[in-house]
């Protein structure tokens, strides 16, 4: 089975790549794009002369496609940000702090497995005279609705749950989140960063009040994203100075990245469409020959209720850092977790979230596929670490 692909990464980094939750290669179509849009729309969309209508129609036309494949109703509920991790801020504080002021509602709830950049500003928020509760997870990571339905109330301004996990791939049931909190008069905000590409994403269906993208998660550039805002949402203009963006995210329109980020959407969703069910087949058999050559080794979560690309696999006897070198000695990349936090020696809040205790989290390698991945890679990872893990068990002090 193969499938193909233009997400190559250069020849001076022909590494097996499967370390692409962190970030995906540049699809060969978004690069062109991104390097027509920059030579062809050289006017600011905010000038009143004839390059910045020709811009101005350009992003329009880019805002409408992103609704499209989003299924939102209106092309103005498109924001553009610099990557998820703004949306995600702009979402939390910015719907945070018009939902006090314009409802008296001053609680915000999350869930233990977030990414930081939902928990930091709830963290915040908490200092600005907000409660802030986090839901705890099963042991598949999925949230316990029996406590978001015992902690919303009158005055929960806010619910903030991911669409898909970045570290174990979790896929949470926000359709039914939102359909609960709604019932309270909430907002609801899903950081879908890692679900672009991998699931299907309509905003009616899920239900959600906000949504997160980031680019370089679907094979577009780094440094764009977005920020699903449905009508009537209240939020806080989140970045002063100027009217771009509908008044809510002054700053002059990165044009290009953004023409790059649309086209990364259309061929990211192309691929799910065509290739998705080969991506979970290559996870599937990867997992499968990982558990079935190394002793002592064993699955995080389950497949049935993550991403298709997505596996978290904890071994035995073997602190992860460690393998991580190794096995990038050996032209493999992977994570311990999250990109984000790779220089934190303990295990992650997510993993902790699960019920893993130091040993079984330190020991623990998230394995991320993408389309440019072949069922050569998979054996080869599997046998170089069912060389290695032996290796290392016997001399790794493990935390």
């Amino acid at each position: 089975m193969q499938f193909a692909t233009d997400c190559q990464l250069p020849a001076e980094f022909a590494m097996i790549n499967f370390d692409q939750n962190a970030t995906t290669p540049v699809d060969e179509a978004v690069l062109n794009e991104l390097i027509r849009a920059t030579r062809e729309f050289s006017g600011n969309t905010s000038s009143g002369h004839s390059l910045g209508a020709k811009a101005s129609k350009f992003l329009r036309e880019c805002r409408e496609r992103v609704a499209n494949i989003l299924h939102a109703d209106d092309p103005d509920e498109i924001v553009f940000t610099s990557g998820g991790t703004e949306s995600d801020n702009a979402a939390v504080r910015g719907i945070a702090f018009a939902m006090r002021a314009e409802h008296d509602r001053n609680e915000v709830i999350t869930s233990a497995i977030e990414h930081r950049a939902v928990l930091a500003p709830c963290d915040w928020l908490a200092g600005q005279g907000f409660k802030s509760t986090v839901l705890p997870v099963d042991s598949d990571g999925v949230v316990n609705i029996a406590a978001l339905r015992d902690n919303q109330g009158a005055k929960t301004a806010l619910v903030s749950i991911m669409l898909a996990n970045n570290e174990i791939g979790t896929i949470q049931p926000i359709a039914e989140i939102s359909r609960l909190a709604h019932e309270v008069g909430a907002m609801v905000h899903t950081d879908a960063v890692q679900a672009a590409g991998k699931l299907a994403i309509d905003v009616n269906d899920l239900g959600v009040d906000s949504l997160s993208l980031s680019a370089h998660k679907f094979y577009g550039p780094k440094g764009i994203g977005v920020l699903y805002l449905r009508k009537g949402t209240p939020c806080e203009c989140f970045m002063l100075g100027g009217t771009h963006e509908g008044g809510r995210r002054a700053g002059t329109v990165p044009l290009p990245q953004i023409a790059a980020l649309t086209t990364a959407l259309e061929v990211s969703e192309r691929k799910r469409i065509e290739h998705g069910a080969e991506l979970k087949a290559l996870r599937d058999r990867l997992v499968d020959e990982l558990l079935a050559k190394i002793p002592g080794s064993h699955l995080n979560g389950r497949l049935e209720t993550c991403t298709p690309n997505t596996a978290s696999i904890r071994f035995d006897g073997v602190y992860g850092g460690h393998l991580l070198k190794r096995m990038d000695e050996e032209g493999i990349l992977a994570s311990a977790g999250s990109a984000c936090m790779w220089e934190i020696t303990k295990p992650s809040h997510v993993l902790t979230a699960l019920g893993l205790n130091d040993e079984q989290g330190g020991g623990t390698i998230r394995f991320s596929l993408g389309y440019g991945n072949t069922p050569q890679e998979v054996s080869q990872v599997a046998n170089t670490l069912a060389r290695l893990v032996p290796e290392l068990r016997g001399r790794t002090v493990v935390m």
